[in-house]
């Protein structure tokens, strides 16, 4: 079990877990998950959203399991290897506020930095915009972290349940999609929406998703496999073991996406995404800018709720609120290029998370 444990956190271990990511989005694609986007945590977390009823963009209704998935493996990973660490109590409304923001950036250019390779690994053009403001998000991040910025001291819970909040909500999650199915030919059953057509009822068979869902959560929990961090911890300090992890990801997923006959290169008709492309940037600015203050992109936020950490969970609270709030007031892009209210918000957003980068600062 140790040798087990030790393992990722060597470079070989990180590598094969972004191998595995790699390999196994484009086959979720394959089984049915929208075109470029096996893995999104933004989209299905936005998606999740819709099955709540926070927002009733039809097209993007289904409570994915892939998201349930991380959470629990990640909380049984952490259980197993005793990390499981309930903790909590740094800022967490600005936490909340970061995640907020952090999912309009993401659904103005549609998708958060998994999807972002995914899609550049599928052959989409835009998403080198996206790329590109991920990193420029990011350095600006690293730039607030050299100058201080902090959200303040994590402290440990007082009881070992304090971190089973999250997950047990997931867990709440994934029984109601059990005993409440979608009706055939129906949008809605007894308490969940469900999407008639476009991403929302693109979805491979439910015990594969949670199968991947989970063994992703185990995988990521042990590794710490993060997007963010990989291009931060490049940029702050040049150390490449994260990103390493990273580009396995993007090889892997671009080989299998070769294999698999679901690599179209281009910039027009390109699958749930626009060719606005200072809006991709900024979109993706905003994102990068939200995960660094926050200590992690949205699957990391997903992992360490996981593992107790209730500022994570807060984080990832955000994200889900946020869908709601980005397709009810016109903020999310569609194919057709950004929402009527998506361009203010972005700017509006990046002002909010500059302000944050400069006032919390360690006292």
């Amino acid at each position: 079990m140790e040798g087990f444990k030790n393992f990722f956190a060597t470079r070989g271990g990180i590598i094969f877990v972004g191998l595995v990511i790699g390999v196994f989005a484009p086959v979720l694609q394959n089984l049915g998950n929208p075109p470029n986007m096996g893995i999104c945590v933004a989209c299905m977390e936005r998606d999740i959203a819709g099955s709540l009823g926070l927002h009733r963009a039809a097209v993007v209704q289904y409570m994915r399991p892939e998201i349930l998935g991380f959470v629990l493996g990640a909380f049984l990973s952490a259980l197993a290897f005793k990390e499981y660490r309930p903790r909590g109590g740094s800022a967490p409304f600005i936490r909340f506020i970061l995640g907020v923001f952090a999912m309009i950036g993401a659904l103005v250019f549609l998708g958060c930095p998994w999807r972002t390779i995914l899609r550049l690994a599928g052959g989409d053009g835009n998403a080198i915009f996206g790329v590109l403001g991920l990193i420029f998000g990011i350095w600006l991040g690293t730039r607030f972290l050299k100058a201080g910025y902090s959200l303040g001291r994590t402290q440990t819970a007082p009881s070992k349940a304090a971190g089973l909040a999250f997950p047990l909500l997931m867990l709440g999650f994934l029984i109601l999609l059990f005993i409440d199915p979608q009706p055939e030919g129906e949008g809605r059953g007894m308490l969940l929406f469900y999407s008639l057509k476009g991403p929302g009822a693109q979805h491979a068979p439910l015990f594969i998703s949670l199968g991947v869902g989970l063994l992703i959560g185990v995988l990521a929990q042990r590794s710490r496999f993060c997007t963010m961090g990989a291009f931060r911890d490049l940029l702050l300090f040049k150390q490449g073991h994260l990103f390493s992890g990273v580009a396995a990801f993007f090889i892997a997923a671009l080989i299998t996406n070769l294999i698999l006959g679901q690599f179209h290169p281009g910039f027009e008709k390109q699958p749930i995404a626009h060719t606005m492309q200072l809006w991709n940037f900024l979109g993706m600015t905003l994102a990068g800018l939200a995960f660094t203050l926050a200590g992690g992109c949205p699957g990391r936020q997903l992992f360490m709720s996981g593992e107790g950490d209730a500022d994570a969970a807060v984080f990832a609270s955000g994200m889900i609120v946020g869908a709601g709030i980005a397709h009810n007031f016109g903020l999310a892009s569609s194919p057709a290029g950004i929402g009527p209210n998506g361009a203010v918000a972005t700017i509006i957003g990046l002002i909010v998370c500059v302000i944050i980068g400069l006032t919390m600062r360690r006292r």
